[in-house]
């Protein structure tokens, strides 16, 4: 009989161990919402209010600042009649010393007086600018004007003056009337916004 020959088991083949178990990863959390984050976002991107500088007040400009120190005086008729009348008295004895009494100098200096005289005299006598300005025009010639030492001749002299400085002499008063009628109307407009912001009943 035939017996068959088994081959012995190796060393090798032995019978293998079962694997070690795998080490356990830990749980990662889940993510946020996507909605949040981009609120987050959107919050860190917002700017932020400046703070408060804390120094010194603002400079107020100069302009305002000036014009309130402007003098803004009321003068009555007789007020604005003796204003103007002093004023160019003091300005003829002034160009007659500084400028040899230059008619033309003095004339030029009767505008900004009968500028000043419309916008100082009251509301109540705005008529009375352009009467008291020729007056204070004659009075100023006084030491301006040419003549001799009779007052004859200081009269003539006066009289002269006048007559070639006509121009002049109706260039202010016109200036003076302008400067009261755009008051009036200014006057006017005031007292229509009064009357109609008043209630009525």
């Amino acid at each position: 009989m035939e017996q068959h020959w088994t081959r012995p088991p190796s060393r090798g083949a032995t019978r293998r161990d079962p694997l070690p178990p795998l080490p356990s990863v830990p749980s990662v959390p889940p993510l946020p919402p996507q909605g949040g984050g981009r609120e987050e976002r959107g919050r860190e991107r917002q700017p932020r209010p400046a703070a408060p500088r804390s120094g010194p007040a603002p400079v107020r400009p100069l302009v305002l600042l000036a014009g309130r120190r402007v003098p803004n005086p009321r003068l009555t008729g007789l007020g604005a009649g003796l204003f103007s009348a002093a004023l160019m008295f003091l300005l003829g004895c002034l160009d007659q010393l500084l400028f040899g009494a230059s008619l033309t100098v003095y004339s030029v200096l009767f505008l900004p007086a009968c500028l000043l005289t419309g916008l100082w005299v009251r509301g109540g006598d705005l008529l009375s600018a352009p009467v008291v300005v020729p007056i204070a025009f004659a009075v100023g010639l006084l030491p301006v004007a040419e003549g001799g030492h009779g007052f004859g001749a200081r009269l003539m002299g006066l009289v002269t003056a006048l007559a070639t400085q006509v121009g002049w002499l109706y260039g202010g008063t016109l200036l003076a009337a302008l400067t009261i009628l755009a008051r009036g109307l200014r006057r006017a407009a005031a007292r229509r916004q009064a009357a109609r912001a008043r209630p009525r009943h």
